[in-house]
């Protein structure tokens, strides 16, 4: 009888042919799917280029977009054992977002996202179930909901600057934003969408939990105890358990007749008058979706504010201009918060706003599954199964007048480039899946650019490659926007 090693020497031949085999028939897959793409000649097998992604994004997505500089505005290359596709052209771009739907694409929002988000993302829903959740999401971005929402960004950004001017302001030593604009909006996320449901215990797991989960956005996705993937996915179950626990007893306090206080309120008033429940009103299933907004709206903010820094800074005039607008409508000194009116006054202030993220968009890229063959162009056609990256980023510096100046008045009235180039600003993507909370986010950004450049005045600290653009999972800059900060006389509410 035959022992087992004389059985697997015998075999050992065979397996390797297999698998010699398997990585032929890769590289020949691979190189048909690309086509005249440009693109490696050759990936690594099985894992392609990911080490080369995860070592330095920036300079994968940099060098895919170089590639990309040709009349046919796409490259391709190869991840763990996805073919993908970077799309420079803004017009190719707007066919990718124009045909989400069960026979062409399928917004992933991440590569590995399914993994991460779970079963009940509003991301990965289609048809029906999609158009539902929506609907049911509209009172949550009414103007009285929004009003609601306005105050207590204010409230968290005023607590957030004065504890900025108690440590930093007037001191000799710079400091670096990233850190206190992300907690800043972090806790602003947590007071909007379920404020008076998190305790303080619940808040500092919360906080730890989305630090855990943010990690998973960079990391292999190797579902597995002890892996970065592993921990993320964990942290996400307790996330959506926390919010869970936050939607039931929202429901109970909107039965009992209580006025909303913040996202959840408004959401659980609407399902609450509707007999049947519409679908997808579980708390379990709530929680899912209020994990979404939390990665749109907490990474996203903090790369849009934390740019906002950096330009301005840079642009002088422009916060001289935002600076004598805020003040003909609100002063630091009223010891009043902003009114919706007087935001809607500050027109130029949201054009600067509308700018930041134009010239940086804090999601440079949207990535989707072709869910089947896909005539892209005339010359091209995407094959099934492609992880395809529209990059906003590039659709934002084409058509623009100047696009590569940071020129707020594009946005005015006069110009309203916006409009004339609105194919090119896919910063909220478009169709069936356009950002729900939009203008939420372009008001918390107007908000604080309008209180910070109003009570502080900021220096930057340059140093080589302080501008350069890092993924931390959202663009922002190197050197996290280090600066001085000093108090204006008097401009403390």
């Amino acid at each position: 009888m035959l022992s087992s090693d004389s059985i697997f020497a015998s075999l050992a031949p065979y397996l390797l042919s297999v698998f010699l085999l398997y990585l032929l028939l890769e590289q020949l897959s691979y190189l048909v799917k690309k086509g005249n793409l440009p693109g490696p000649l050759f990936v690594t097998p099985i894992i392609g280029n990911v080490v080369a992604l995860l070592r330095d994004p920036t300079s994968f997505w940099y060098k895919q977009s170089v590639m990309a500089d040709t009349p046919v505005g796409l490259s391709a290359n190869y991840l763990i054992g996805k073919f993908i596709i970077y799309i420079k052209d803004a017009e190719l771009s707007n066919k990718i977002f124009s045909n989400i739907r069960p026979n062409a694409f399928h917004l992933v929002g991440h590569p590995f996202g399914k993994k991460l988000f779970g079963d009940y993302s509003l991301i990965y829903m289609f048809g029906e179930d999609h158009k539902s959740v929506r609907r049911h999401l509209a009172p949550n971005f009414t103007p009285k909901a929004l009003s609601i929402y306005s105050t207590l960004q204010q409230l968290v950004i005023l607590r957030h600057l004065r504890q900025w001017e108690e440590s930093f302001s007037g001191k000799s030593r710079p400091v670096s934003l990233r850190e206190l604009i992300r907690e800043l909006n972090l806790e602003t996320s947590q007071t909007v969408f379920v404020g008076p449901y998190l305790d303080k215990e619940a808040r500092n797991r919360f906080r730890t939990d989305y630090n855990l989960f943010n990690l998973g956005t960079m990391a292999l996705p190797i579902n597995l105890p002890g892996f970065t993937f592993g921990e993320a996915r964990q942290a996400v179950i307790r996330l959506a358990d926390t919010l869970a626990v936050c939607a039931g007893k929202s429901k109970l306090k909107m039965a009992a007749g209580e006025e909303p206080t913040c996202l959840i309120d408004f959401w659980m008033h609407s399902i609450n008058q509707q007999i049947p429940p519409p679908p997808h009103s579980e708390d379990k299933e709530i929680s899912c979706l209020l994990v979404d907004f939390l990665f749109a709206a907490q990474d996203a903010s903090t790369s849009s504010l934390l740019w906002a820094v950096v330009l301005l800074e840079s642009e002088p005039e422009v916060v001289r201009k935002v600076r004598e607008e805020v003040a003909r409508i609100w002063s630091p000194e009223s010891n009043a918060l902003i009114t919706p009116d007087q935001l809607a006054e500050m027109k130029y202030t949201r054009s600067v706003a509308r700018e930041v993220l134009r010239y940086r968009p804090p999601a440079s890229m949207v990535p989707h599954v072709a869910l089947g063959d896909f005539p892209l162009t005339e010359s091209y056609t995407i094959p099934k199964g492609t992880i395809v990256f529209p990059s906003v980023f590039d659709a934002a510096f084409q058509g623009f007048t100047e696009p590569d100046r940071f020129d707020p008045d594009r946005f005015s009235e006069t110009r309203k480039e916006d409009h004339v180039f609105k194919r090119n600003f896919l910063i909220f993507g478009l169709g069936s899946h356009q950002c729900v909370g939009q203008r939420y986010a372009l008001t918390h950004l107007v908000l604080f650019i309008a209180m910070f450049t109003s009570m502080f005045d900021f220096e930057r600290v340059r140093s080589d490659g302080c501008d350069d653009i890092v993924y931390c999972p959202t663009m922002s800059p190197k050197d996290g926007c280090t600066v001085y900060l000093s108090s204006q006389t008097g401009a403390t509410p």
